[in-house]
């Protein structure tokens, strides 16, 4: 598919699909209409890259459908001012988008290949502020964070990722796989961190199996 037909898909994804799924944060939008999707998918994937579907992106891992996304990062209302922690970054699309519309990223991908096409695919596009780490330990003592949003389902959330938000932080996973999956928000307060569910959601799960225990790199 030629560049300019690429470039209509894009508008159509976000004006067809994302626009009409209660996704209303200018930033965010614009930054979604930025981005060319089609450079983090499969090559042989890239004419479907703005369809509303999963994608496989090696590894046993999946690129999250464009909605499923962009609802997961509006619920993060992420500030221009923002540090942020993109916690299984794949080959790096959601960073994309995040490092529009955040101060900086921090990238954290466990999975070496992903990390090293992630990274590739950030310089491609020209995301300076953006940085991928292949640690965890690396990734969280690059924080504290004002937001951390992990890019696929798990089981739950460890203390050690609440532990690294700031005040006033946020933290935005799916809990659960299929389905079952539940975006969910943990905010740092001065009395703790409080939780609240928000809608169902159904992330690819960030472990290969198709019902996650528990998310530990």
């Amino acid at each position: 598919m030629a560049g300019n037909d690429l470039s209509l898909a894009r508008k159509a994804m976000v004006d067809g699909q994302i626009a009409v799924s209660s996704v209303v944060e200018p930033r965010l939008l614009s930054a979604l209409l930025t981005i060319p999707r089609e450079v983090f998918v499969p090559e042989h994937r890239a004419a479907l890259a703005y369809s509303d579907a999963q994608h496989d992106i090696g590894q046993g891992r999946k690129l999250a459908s464009p909605v499923e996304f962009a609802r997961i990062a509006q619920l993060a209302a992420i500030e221009p001012a923002d540090r942020v922690l993109d916690v299984a970054c794949g080959t790096g699309y959601s960073s994309a988008v995040l490092s529009k519309i955040a101060a900086s990223v921090v990238a954290y991908e466990i999975d070496k290949d992903l990390a090293i096409i992630a990274v590739h695919n950030l310089c491609r596009i020209g995301a300076t502020n953006a940085s991928v780490l292949t640690r965890e330990q690396a990734a969280l003592d690059a924080g504290p964070y004002d937001v951390i949003v992990f890019e696929g389902a798990i089981g739950n959330v460890q203390d050690t990722y609440l532990q690294r938000l700031a005040s006033g932080g946020r933290l935005v996973a799916v809990i659960g796989a299929g389905r079952t999956g539940v975006a969910t928000v943990w905010t740092s307060t001065t009395d703790g961190v409080v939780s609240r569910t928000h809608f169902n959601a159904m992330l690819p799960p960030i472990m290969s199996n198709d019902a996650p225990e528990e998310f530990v790199f």
